[in-house]
């Protein structure tokens, strides 16, 4: 679930980004506390490790697990902070915060500096900080800080860091490289070849009939209520409005539409454009010489700028301006001089002299206030229903802004309110799984799972034309539901589990004898029940193996590559459903050509394992060197306050 936030950590470039908090990450993973009260109850004194002599505090690694977890919802919008922190997500955090702290001053404890003036050049670079120029904004480097929680001088001092983390790391991964000696004998194991057998002992063969009684139900589900845990719901309470919703009168007067057509005459007034086909000559000499060949029907126009080794241009729909704004004045005095279908004379332009077909006249004639009538009147309603509902909007935004409860802003502006079945954070209702999520919802989700209840906003569905004012309703914490609710599923899940016993046991049996010299088919069949599916012969390479799954091994066969010949070994199936025996039988080498492209790759795949490796060994040296301790009572407070536990 947070595999790739734990990848990203251990990347070749991941790690020293990290550190440093560069750019976004900065913006990202930066502390949100800057002001040294506290943070969710945490006390911003308290240090949860000290590095050298520098402290890292409970509240950075309170909002930097806050922000992991905003990170790695991108990904999965379901997952919860006691999700996070099950799967290592705190542990990940502070070792990070630790590295980024040891990196730094070990840095400068060897003299290394990242000076205001490289800090600054980083910052211009960053494309959100630059305006409409182009150039670097102060405004918007404000407002996008103010928006993160950060002041100016924390993300100085994150890229300060990052910097200094690389002129340490960087220049101790560069070189990595391993030898071809020891690349060969990893780039062989492909031409590996192994071949066996895996039998399935299924758990379904050995359920009972018998439903389990109440209380052995109930305790399996005490037992493993962590297994049936439901991330937070929210239901929501809304009203969408639009322009149906404008109960103003939006009709255009006679007045109105008089003005609007004296006021846009030119619109309405007739109208010529052309469709004119063109090239450009850089003579007049020349361009004077081809319109006589093709006035004379020697040669097309088109033919004619092949031969001149230019290309034609087709313009459409173009008035007069149009056409002298894109080639000249004379240009425009020729081309609109001449007929349907006729060459003009040759014209000075911009870049030379200009050949010109008219393909085409259009001619749009003047039309009268009466003709123009209804388009006039539609475009002043379809204007005045846009201004009435940015008023309505506005009004409605004071109201909930002024703390106006939702159901008194729907009933004063008649809007109808609904309210959502419970939500999960990407809009799928656990009430009705096969329902998709609402797309009218969708837009306010992420909004929704990062307020109270009874908190109304107002967002824009469609600019312009469509809002939504919402609440949450009610939040369902992240908890396993009644044992009622799911008892069938819990049932099933005891049964299985229990059948899994017995299928263990029959497992054990089997292996016994194949370590006792049986075939392994043959030990299976020396089994009571007869509802095992057939054994799978296995005689596959590495490389074929990695062909046919596409990189996703089966864990058996995962298993059946790792294994010593001539052994047997368990492995379970996920989920109760039984237990795998893997049979290995032989292994084969392959011999691997000094020319093989493959033995190449694996140098090239192996450099960045060094470099990972070396990475790894430094960032250890660094904290022995400069000295690292935890306070694990401080880090136990954080873990508790993020799961909201007193």
């Amino acid at each position: 679930m947070i595999s790739f936030f734990r990848k990203f950590f251990q990347s070749k470039i991941g790690l020293p980004i990290f550190i440093g908090f560069l750019a976004i990450v900065a913006l990202a993973f930066a502390a949100s506390d800057i002001t040294g009260t506290t943070f969710g109850g945490i006390n911003t004194s308290e240090r949860a490790a000290l590095v050298g002599d520098d402290g890292i505090d409970a509240s950075e690694l309170a909002s930097t697990a806050q922000s992991a977890l905003d990170r790695a919802r991108q990904e999965d919008p379901t997952i919860t902070m006691e999700q996070l922190i099950a799967e290592g997500g705190l542990d990940e955090v502070l070792d990070q915060l630790i590295d980024r702290y040891a990196i730094g001053a070990y840095a400068e404890n060897a003299g290394l500096r990242a000076g205001d003036n490289l800090v600054n050049s980083e910052i211009l670079q960053i494309p959100a900080f630059r305006g409409p120029t182009g150039e670097f904004d102060e405004e918007i480097y404000r407002a996008a800080l103010a928006r993160q929680r950060i002041s100016d001088a924390i993300l100085r001092r994150d890229f300060a860091d990052g910097l200094l983390a690389q002129q340490i790391m960087l220049p101790a991964i560069r070189s990595a490289r391993m030898p071809r000696t020891v690349a060969r004998r990893y780039a062989s194991l492909l031409l590996e070849r192994r071949e066996g057998e895996i039998a399935l002992i299924p758990s379904a063969v050995f359920l009972a009939e018998d439903e389990p009684s109440p209380e052995a139900l109930a305790a399996f589900y005490e037992d493993n209520k962590a297994d049936y845990r439901r991330p937070e719901q929210r239901s929501l309470r809304f009203a969408v409005f639009g322009a149906q919703d404008i109960s103003a009168d939006v009709s255009a007067s006679d007045a109105e539409i008089a003005a609007r057509y004296e006021e846009n005459a030119q619109a309405y007034a007739a109208r010529e454009t052309r469709n004119i086909t063109l090239f450009v000559v850089p003579t007049e000499a020349a361009a004077q010489a081809l319109v006589g060949r093709i006035r004379a029907g020697e040669i097309s126009l088109e033919a004619a700028a092949r031969e001149a080794g230019f290309s034609t241009t087709t313009l459409t729909e173009q008035t007069r301006e149009d056409f002298e704004q894109a080639q000249s004045f004379a240009a425009a005095e020729q081309v609109f001089a001449t007929g349907r279908g006729e060459i003009a004379d040759p014209a000075r332009s911009a870049l030379g002299f200009t050949v010109a077909r008219v393909d085409a006249i259009n001619v749009t004639p003047a039309r009268t206030l009466a003709e123009a009538r209804s388009e006039i009147a539609e475009e002043i309603a379809n204007r005045k229903r846009a201004a009435a509902l940015a008023d309505m909007s506005a009004r409605i935004e004071a109201e909930v802004d002024s703390g106006i409860a939702l159901s008194e802003v729907a009933e004063s502006f008649d809007l109808e309110l609904r309210t959502s079945d419970p939500l999960l954070a990407d809009g799928r209702s656990l009430a009705n799984p096969g329902q998709p999520p609402n797309p009218v919802l969708r837009p306010i989700l992420e909004p929704s799972f990062g307020i109270d209840e009874s908190q109304p906003q107002l967002d824009e569905l469609v600019p312009g034309q469509q809002f939504i004012v919402y609440e949450v309703a009610e939040i369902t914490p992240a908890a396993a539901p009644p044992l009622a609710e799911i008892r069938e599923r819990v049932s099933a899940d005891f049964m299985r589990q229990k059948a899994s016993v017995k299928a263990r046991a029959a497992a054990d049996r089997v292996l016994a004898r194949v370590r006792e010299g049986a075939s392994l088919g043959v030990a299976l069949g020396e089994e009571e029940e007869e509802a095992f599916p057939p054994v799978d012969r296995i005689a596959l390479s590495r490389e074929q193996l990695l062909q046919q799954t596409q990189g996703n091994v089966p864990p058996a066969l995962v298993l059946m590559f790792s294994m010593a010949q001539g052994t047997i070994k368990l492995l379970e199936a996920p989920r109760n459903q039984g237990w795998i025996l893997v049979d290995l039988e032989t292994i084969e080498t392959g011999e691997m050509a000094d020319d093989d492209p493959l033995l190449q790759r694996t140098v090239d795949q192996l450099a960045q394992t060094l470099e990972n490796e070396y990475t790894a060994q430094l960032r250890r040296a660094m904290r022995k060197d400069v000295g690292v301790t935890i306070n694990e009572e401080a880090v136990r407070s954080v873990r508790q306050q993020l799961l909201g536990e007193s």
